[in-house]
Parts: C-alpha cells; sequence; structure tokens
C-alpha cells in the first residue's frame, strides 16, 4: 500500500481517496458492486486506518462481500440491507433527518440511506410504510416529519409519496425513486419522471435506488442549518 501526498491511498487496484473528509466533510464509500470480496475488504481497512474516528461505508454488498467483512472486522461491523458500517455511529451533530419510505419493497434503499447519514453524523429517523396508497397512515406522523430539518422520501410505483410530503411540512424534501413496480414503471424510471415533476416546491431528485447519495445530500443540507 502507497501513501500520497495528494490524499490517496494506492492499493494498487484502486486509489483510495482519503482527502475527501476535508475537502467535502463527508468520506469516501466504497461502492461493492462490481469488486470481490478481499477489495471491499481492503477498501475499508484503508479508510479506518485514515480515518480511525469515522465509520466507513460499504454500499450494495452481497451475501458474499456481508460474509468477509464480518470475519475480518467482527464486532466492528454493523451489516444490514447491502450496506456495511465499520466503526460505531457517532453521536449525532445535527438533526433530526427523516427517512420515509412508501412501502416495505422501498426498505433497502430507505435503510441504506438512514446508515449512512447516521455514519455521517445525523440524527436520523426511519418512518417506514406511509405510502399514498393509505395516506392516514402518512398523516398519523405528520407531527413528528414537521419535526424534522431535512425529509428524505423513498418511493417506487408512482413515486406520488414525496410531493404529497413536501405539501405538508416545511423541511427541504430530497426524493430517491426506486426500482419497485410493475412494468410501466420501467425499473424505476416512471416514479424518477414524477418526482422531477412534482408541483410541490422544495423537492430535489436523486437517481434510482440511491439511498447512499440522498444521505449525503441531507448531510450537506443539514450542516449548512447547523453552522447557522
Amino acid at each position: 500500500m502507497q501513501y500520497d501526498e495528494q490524499g490517496y491511498k494506492d492499493l494498487g487496484w484502486a486509489k483510495i481517496d482519503t482527502g475527501r473528509p476535508a475537502r467535502t466533510g463527508t468520506a469516501e464509500a466504497v461502492y461493492a458492486a462490481g469488486k470481490t470480496p478481499e477489495q471491499v475488504v481492503a477498501a475499508l481497512r484503508a479508510l479506518r486506518e485514515s480515518h480511525p474516528g469515522r465509520v466507513a461505508i460499504a454500499t450494495r454488498c452481497d451475501a458474499a462481500c456481508v460474509e468477509q467483512i464480518e470475519a475480518a472486522f467482527g464486532d466492528e461491523a454493523l451489516c444490514d440491507s447491502g450496506v456495511a458500517a465499520i466503526g460505531g455511529f457517532p453521536e449525532p451533530e445535527a438533526g433530526p433527518l427523516a427517512v420515509v419510505c412508501a412501502g416495505t419493497s422501498d426498505l433497502p434503499v430507505a435503510r441504506e440511506a438512514e446508515l449512512v447519514a447516521k455514519a455521517n453524523g445525523l440524527d436520523a429517523h426511519l418512518v417506514a410504510d406511509v405510502g399514498v396508497a393509505g395516506l392516514h397512515r402518512l398523516l398519523d406522523r405528520l407531527p413528528r416529519l414537521r419535526e424534522a430539518v431535512c425529509v428524505i422520501v423513498v418511493a417506487g410505483m408512482d413515486g406520488a409519496l414525496p410531493s404529497v410530503v413536501a405539501g405538508l411540512v416545511s423541511a427541504p424534501v430530497v426524493a430517491v425513486p426506486t426500482s419497485v413496480g410493475y412494468g410501466a414503471a420501467f425499473g424505476g424510471l416512471a416514479p424518477l419522471l414524477t418526482m422531477l415533476n412534482s408541483c410541490s416546491p422544495g423537492v430535489t431528485v436523486v437517481n434510482i435506488d440511491n439511498g447512499f447519495g440522498a444521505a449525503i445530500a441531507a448531510t450537506r443540507i443539514m450542516s449548512v442549518k447547523a453552522e447557522r
């Protein structure tokens, strides 16, 4: 392993961006898809060695990858919904953040957002299974949603939930379309377009199934709010 003065570790097959926290406030995460379990473990080790006080994150981990991570890091590893978090979550520095998901099929993406947000020092809380097909479920949780500084809304199918939430709360809404849905959902394209065409102002949209990106967006939004 080589160390570079420019702020990265050269593992030979990858250059781990160790300077990212200083530049952006959030650390690099390991995208596990397409990597071998051994490569994911090596990248997580590099991140932990560079920033021992930060949680090292890998996303999109399959079962074989999770097995290797748990063997390598033991009790340090929390693995859930394809996310591996190495190291204890820090005490929250900003929040609360509400992570809202329309249906239980959207939960893996919502959990990705929740875990990444917690790893980055946000007080994140999951509000699950409150989709528009039973709007009373959402309205029952409205007081808690209105306490949030930012709201991540995860939805597939018709993707209508972010528009509804943005019309009920004053906080910024980060919308995440998921690939959940029947054929005409086109693997998440239909909810993506619905969210992009939202008539409720204040909705920002990330890519399909991108819970990680939503959590980082919320981290930046809430960090700015916390500094004011």
